[in-house]
């Protein structure tokens, strides 16, 4: 039986789409989630909350981003017309300042002046720092010792922000160890610290509220590709880690059953439990993710034989992480969305791809996202779009891909 069109994604009064999200935590933690929960539905409703948060949008991370029409890229590929939304052009360099913004200004409603986030590519942990600074609030951010070592540009910025990074070596020392020790922070200081976490994922009601603070940037790709083509895109592809560019950028375009909604997720270096973070990659007995729950949150997670959460790995510290978000694992099992994968190596030839032909240097994140988007426009025909999320620039990966290309 053919399934029926999905018009929309929206979880229920739990925090569930379909048997997805919800909230698996400590019971010390729920008192503080249902008061985040009320404070953001609120705040969803208040004309001013939404003013003075478009306005610093506007003003101080520099909104609208545009849509630009990637000519060389679009040659190169030979087919569909190639579209980046432009979000490596916010202050800070990626889209996280999007939910940042938000959270901060949750958390000043909410009274707390101490605000925690984790981070494993550095750019939420940039953007909670950024606004922090903004705020007056103080800021402690939980970082794996791997992902210090691999972005330490962003680590002396976050620093240079006021904040205080603290480096976790427990686990594998990536991002989720850092949420862990985020997690765990949390527990003990409810009562004065806000936990800004910066994906689409853990218990609700961040899946949601992330969602809702990052579909700006599908409102304007829509209006902005509406304006440049007169029609809406053949198909919106972005890279998925937690997933909340991809999550922001496909929100608005649900409905549109012509648009073809892609993720990218990170294939890493095998095929094999530990090697890569495709949480989707299900074959049986390939070593990809089975349904599960991590840090609040059911969803798609690496696991083994015995149920154990695995390790992952990417080339990017942004997609290294063993589960995905609930609405991806909802729009995944209801094919409403598709996710492919791309390897370290795809994702670096992608890199200096965008590089050479663009003028543009990418995230290694958004890289995994530029070979997969050539495929897809030359499935199609000249006269049709695609639109690929720009979601942070590549400054931060520089030195790691220097470091590759000079062994």
């Amino acid at each position: 039986m053919q399934k029926p069109p999905i018009t929309k994604s929206e979880p229920d009064e739990t925090g569930h789409w379909s048997q997805f999200g919800g909230r698996y935590v400590p019971e010390t933690l729920v008192a503080p989630l249902d008061e985040l929960t009320n404070e953001f539905l609120r705040a969803r409703e208040d004309p001013n909350f939404w003013g003075e948060l478009n306005q610093l949008l506007r003003d101080y991370c520099g909104r609208p981003t545009p849509l630009f029409h990637a000519r060389r890229l679009t040659a190169d590929a030979g087919g569909a017309q190639i579209h980046l939304k432009r979000e490596d052009l916010l202050h800070t360099g990626a889209h996280k300042i999007n939910n940042a913004v938000g959270q901060a200004l949750l958390a000043r409603r909410m009274g707390k002046r101490r605000v925690i986030a984790e981070t494993g590519a550095g750019q939420h942990g940039v953007a909670t720092a950024t606004v922090c600074a903004l705020f007056g609030l103080r800021c402690i951010i939980y970082m794996g010792a791997e992902d210090v070592r691999r972005q330490a540009l962003n680590v002396f910025r976050m620093r240079l922000l006021g904040a205080e990074v603290i480096t976790v070596n427990s686990g594998t020392r990536i991002l989720k160890d850092a949420i862990n020790e985020a997690l765990r922070d949390w527990v003990t200081n409810v009562y004065d610290t806000y936990y800004l976490l910066g994906s689409a994922l853990g218990p609700h009601p961040y899946p949601l509220m992330v969602r809702e603070f990052q579909s700006v940037i599908g409102r304007e790709a829509r209006e902005e590709i509406l304006s440049a083509t007169g029609k809406l895109p053949r198909a919106l592809i972005a890279c998925v880690g937690g997933g909340s560019n991809a999550i922001g950028l496909f929100h608005p375009f649900i409905a549109d059953e012509g648009v073809r909604l892609i993720g990218v997720e990170a294939a890493g270096r095998g095929d094999s439990l530990g090697q890569h973070a495709a949480r989707f990659h299900t074959e049986t007995g390939s070593g990809g993710g089975q349904v599960g729950v991590l840090q609040g949150t059911m969803s798609y997670v690496l696991q083994d034989a015995n149920g154990q959460i695995a390790t992952s790995h990417s080339i990017s510290a942004g997609l290294d992480y063993s589960a995905v978000g609930p609405e991806h694992a909802f729009l995944h099992d209801s094919e409403r969305a598709e996710y492919a994968r791309a390897s370290d190596a795809e994702a670096l030839e992608g890199f200096q791809l965008c590089a050479k032909l663009e003028g543009i240097i990418p995230a290694l994140e958004t890289s995994h996202a530029i070979l997969p988007a050539i495929r897809v426009a030359r499935e199609l025909s000249q006269h049709d779009s695609i639109i690929v999320n720009l979601s942070g620039r590549g400054d931060k990966d520089v030195q790691l891909i220097a470091d590759l290309q000079s062994k």
